[in-house]
């Protein structure tokens, strides 16, 4: 069996300063970036997605910035699929993948594998639903602890859909859910990631937001959404009701005023910074730091690569 390979990420809340620390860290460490960012995949969406510059992406190699349209369907799948090819790239040529970013679902489906559901029985299906009707999600959740008990233990009681599929699964294939996630994840494996979360001291963060969320709509992003609306691209995709881009879309709809539209754009990403920080608490093997710790943060990095030979570093 070969050896894991490693990579590098780096992650945490909007805000909080991954794009200066990456350029700085990718240099010493001769890495390329790969971005883990759901909205900077877009074009002409640089302003309300805290895109690196030109300038920054010019100081180091980004990967997986700027590659769909605004109304293209852009997904955990999609990324995960460019991601390794992204990172089969670089190492083609010597480097270390550095993944940055915040979009927590996209690095767990790149680290974990995405489950590719079995074929379901149709006669099963209704079997199961009928049941849940008539016993109910309490009674089903049980029956799933004694098929399988480490999906159970992960699924609320309460979750009739997850219920469903764990016993659905069970029922069709005579594998347990959990069984064919583990073996999956064990597929999808041949890497070692060192997992990196930068933090700041919550006032700190929120400051930080506050400033970005006035800085965005008093520096172009209200001209931004514009453009994109000029170009034929719907308020109604995806894409455009993301955070910043919607409270514009609001803003020009006459919704509220100028003022207003700041205050909700930062509190709204406060709130986005909140839900990150849950779902990087919740990954296996991730080590905070404060920002501003780049040499304990460095070292750390650097004592995991050195657990690897050279030629593995990169191959």
């Amino acid at each position: 069996m070969n050896r894991p390979l490693p990579l590098v990420a780096l992650v945490g809340p909007t805000a909080v300063g991954k794009t200066a620390f990456s350029l700085s860290l990718a240099e010493e460490l001769h890495a390329e970036i790969i971005s883990v960012d759901s909205m900077q995949v877009y074009r002409y969406m640089d302003i309300g997605t805290a895109k690196p510059s030109r300038e920054e992406q010019g100081r180091v190699p980004h990967h997986l910035i700027d590659v769909a349209d605004p109304d293209e369907e852009y997904h955990a799948g999609r990324f995960v699929k460019e991601a390794k090819e992204a990172i089969a790239t670089i190492r083609g040529r010597g480097g270390l993948p550095l993944l940055v970013g915040g979009t927590g679902l996209y690095l767990k489906s790149l680290l974990e594998g995405i489950f590719e559901m079995p074929v379901i029985d149709g006669k099963v299906r209704q079997d199961v639903q009928r049941r849940l009707a008539e016993q109910g999600t309490e009674a089903m959740h049980r029956l799933l602890a004694g098929i399988d008990p480490v999906m159970a233990d992960r699924i609320h009681p309460h979750d009739s859909q997850r219920i469903s599929r764990g016993i659905e699964i069970y029922e069709s294939t005579g594998r347990r859910w959990s069984d064919l996630r583990q073996r999956q994840q064990q597929e999808e494996g041949g890497w070692s990631c060192c997992l990196v979360g930068l933090t700041r001291p919550r006032t700190l963060l929120y400051e930080r937001i506050d400033l970005r969320s006035s800085l965005m709509l008093e520096g172009g992003l209200i001209e931004e959404v514009q453009k994109l609306l000029e170009m034929g691209y719907s308020s109604a995709l995806k894409s455009m009701q993301s955070i910043g881009y919607r409270h514009v879309v609001e803003m020009l709809a006459g919704v509220r005023d100028f003022q207003e539209t700041i205050d909700l754009l930062a509190r709204d990403t406060r709130r986005y910074a909140k839900r990150q920080y849950t779902w990087f608490s919740g990954m296996k093997g991730l080590k905070w730091f404060d920002c501003d710790d780049e040499k304990g943060i460095t070292a750390y990095i650097q004592a995991f690569l050195a657990s690897f030979s050279p030629d593995d570093r990169t191959v």
